[in-house]
């Protein structure tokens, strides 16, 4: 069997800019073997071991932020201005993670009883594989990474095709820091099938997958006829934002903007459907519209561009088919004149920021997930029409309410099937609270004490003194 040539396409100028070989036959099975043997040394050493090359390992990956960054414009597009803050909001994260795990992996202590010891060991699983995503690779990477080999697992990563040096920095900067050789190994493959094969491997404990519903439902299959075999899915998302009568408007349309097209809207948690109070929704859309008039979309490597590039040309498609459904259905195009809307580079997957409004439920826009920079707003009565439309979802990420009374925000989130909600803010996983999807959205949870609890099991000690 040949091995497969796996090519990244510059979403920039759609022209090739990276090739990367896939796996053989041989590495399918060497590659479990490998994590499975250095597993059982690695978890031999102290927390505090793990702790250090952890610690080394995040200072190296902050004072590498420049050239990462710029490896992740060139890769995925995101504008410069904004890639580098990428890596030192991983770092962050990963510090977070590092201070609370001695807490998070301490023992249980029993009931106390005479002449016995008796306690509960958080123990780690094994070898994990982590697939993780294009569009923010190094976040979404150190929120399964670091509590996992703080634990004393050993991992395999494989990156997406779009991003695939994110994967070989990281193992380098781990070298670096003292990570013994085989505790992390990276593989690069275009092959559902062969994720599969590594995922059915009997050494591998734990799959960790952040991507598609289609695919995170073809890795659980793929899992699903072993037993010990854990799966953790963090997928789609349809993030609503429900804005109430008394909000200041001017204020509201910044934070639902940045929101929703930040990184051209290509977050699991971007918000990608709004909800407005019928008695400012004009002002709402007027307010939106001069903000976005202030926004530039072109060269992701000039540092005042805001807007880059959508990933792919496939996802040009989806994002034009969304919208070309919108108004087919009803919705009218309320995108205001911006004169790098409408000229935009002529090579790669440029898409011009478009505000939609009259829309509705019918409208795929408001059902599926877009993935782009596309803000469909829909008029609401109350609170009450708000909260069951928020949640006439598939999906279940995150939910956004904007309003001054925020006690009254409290409680309406109350009723948000969603696994984060909030009060005036989007957009945002926070490293101490858990990050984790609701219905399709996903199952398992990353970050926060949390975040530890799938990288280990319970091992009960029951120790009784010996009769004198």
């Amino acid at each position: 069997m040949s091995v497969e040539t796996i090519t990244t396409i510059s979403p920039i100028t759609n022209q090739p800019i990276l090739k990367r070989n896939g796996l053989s036959d041989a590495d399918l099975v060497s590659i479990p073997e490998t994590a499975m043997r250095a597993f059982n040394e690695f978890r031999r050493t102290s927390l505090s071991e793990r702790q250090q090359i952890v610690k080394k390992a995040l200072k190296l990956l902050g004072e590498r932020q420049d050239a990462l960054g710029k490896e992740l414009t060139e890769q995925m597009g995101r504008p410069i201005a904004y890639t580098p803050k990428e890596v030192t909001t991983a770092v962050m994260r990963g510090e977070y993670m590092l201070k609370i795990s001695e807490e998070a992996l301490k023992d249980t202590e029993g009931e106390a009883e005479k002449g016995f010891k008796r306690y509960i060991r958080k123990v780690p699983i094994g070898p994990i594989l982590i697939l993780f995503p294009w569009n923010y690779p190094y976040l979404t990477l150190v929120n399964s990474l670091i509590p996992a080999l703080l634990a004393g697992n050993s991992v395999i990563i494989k990156p997406s095709p779009q991003t695939p040096t994110s994967a070989e920095q990281i193992q380098e900067i781990f070298s670096d820091a003292g990570l013994p050789d085989g505790v992390l190994q990276v593989f690069h493959s275009g092959s559902i099938s062969q994720i599969e094969t590594i995922a059915r491997s009997p050494q591998v404990q734990l799959v960790c997958f952040t991507g598609s519903v289609a695919n995170g439902l073809a890795v659980q299959g793929a899992a699903s006829d072993r037993v010990p075999i854990r799966v953790g899915l963090e997928l789609g998302g349809k993030d609503p934002a429900y804005i109430r009568s008394d909000v200041d408007i001017k204020w509201a349309a910044e934070e639902i903007v940045d929101g929703a097209i930040f990184n051209s809207g290509q977050s699991c948690c971007s918000v990608e459907r709004v909800y407005v109070d019928e008695k400012i929704y004009d002002d709402f859309i007027s307010a939106v519209q001069d903000v976005l008039k202030g926004y530039k979309l072109g060269d992701p490597m000039q540092k005042d561009t805001q807007i880059g590039p959508v990933v792919s040309k496939r996802s040009v498609e989806t994002i034009q088919a969304h919208i070309k459904d919108a108004l087919e259905k009803g919705a009218t195009n309320a995108t205001p004149d911006n004169e790098s809307f409408k000229s935009p580079p002529s090579e790669g997957n440029f898409v011009a920021p478009t505000l939609l409004t009259n829309v509705n439920h019918d409208m795929a826009v408001m059902t599926e997930e877009t993935f782009g920079p596309v803000i469909p707003v829909m008029k609401v009565k109350d609170d009450a029409e708000a909260i069951k439309l928020m949640n006439d979802s598939q999906f279940g990420l995150t939910a956004s309410v904007w309003t001054k009374d925020t006690n009254k925000g409290h409680e309406l989130i109350d009723d948000i099937e969603a696994g984060t909600v909030f009060v005036n803010r989007c957009d945002y996983p926070a490293p101490d609270l858990a990050w984790v999807g609701w219905k399709d959205s996903g199952k398992g949870q990353t970050l926060s004490k949390f975040g530890f609890d799938q990288f280990v099991k319970l091992k009960s000690y029951h120790v009784k003194d010996y009769p004198k």
